[in-house]
């Protein structure tokens, strides 16, 4: 696998791109390093699907993955949280192998997926009702939660009365009330029109900084991907690519962006 920098290196010294933002030293949970290790992905019975063999994640970097609709980037989303054993090879969380589930990954999906007999505010509390947190606390952290996606006055409403746009941030609020180590996140925004999914890509970047989270974040859409990442992973190659920074898109059509964006549409 190789690494492409179309524009000045934005890596540290070990390889791997900076973070999206600096923990908050308040309180944020580290972000766990997830890492590929001559993995082939697959399910049993199943031909392999392309994808990056070898990946190393740094912790509380945001990496998005790009490919085709139906080019297996769920697949490798299953695979790092532990719903999928690899074909070949071994995937590690801090150096330990993943072989299940657990907390301290959240997956965020296209659908929503609250329970839609729940409020939004009891939709927030169940990953910390799941892990027996006292009611009180976990309402607390639910509408502290819900105030940071701007959605506290709808607390008490069923999903139902909510927009698309208004129910991902709920799912927002629900994976990041837990405080996961990483954010697996599948298509969240594609099910939404062109100015809410904008604000959510906006959304997303502002509620991550200062969480510390690790965030996997994959998509079949070019600017979602360049505008979000650290760094871009093309799922048809595996090569990994850095992104010009600061992240801003008033940036979208200078020379260092642009070039990435073609480079990323080759790859599709």
């Amino acid at each position: 696998m190789s690494t492409v920098s179309p524009s000045a290196p934005s890596a540290t010294p070990s390889g791997t791109a900076a973070p999206h933002s600096a923990p908050d030293p308040a309180g944020a949970a580290a972000g766990a390093e997830l890492a590929l290790h001559d993995v082939r992905l697959g399910r049993p019975g199943a031909a392999a699907v392309w994808g990056p063999a070898g990946l190393r994640i740094a912790a509380g970097e945001l990496v998005t993955v790009v490919g085709p609709s139906g080019c297996g980037k769920t697949t490798l989303l299953r695979t790092l949280a532990g719903l999928l054993p690899p074909l070949e090879g071994r995937v590690t969380q801090d150096g330990t192998a993943v072989r299940r589930p657990g907390a301290d990954r959240a997956l965020v999906f296209q659908h929503d997926a609250l329970l839609p007999w729940r409020s939004v505010r009891a939709n927030v509390e169940l990953p910390l009702a799941i892990r027996g947190v006292p009611r009180a606390e976990r309402r607390r952290s639910a509408l502290e939660w819900l105030e940071r996606v701007g959605l506290a006055e709808h607390a008490p409403k069923l999903p139902h009365r909510l927009s698309g746009g208004q129910r991902q941030r709920v799912q927002l609020a629900r994976a990041l009330a837990g405080r996961p180590r990483a954010v697996l996140m599948d298509e969240p925004f594609g099910a939404l029109d062109a100015h809410t999914r904008a604000g959510m890509q906006d959304l997303l970047v502002e509620i991550l900084r200062g969480t510390g989270a690790t965030v996997v974040f994959v998509t079949h859409d070019v600017d979602e991907a360049v505008h979000l990442g650290d760094r871009v992973v093309l799922f048809a190659t595996g090569e990994v690519l850095d992104v010009p920074h600061p992240r801003a898109r008033e940036a979208r059509d200078a020379p260092a962006t642009a070039a990435l964006r073609r480079r990323v549409l080759d790859s599709l």
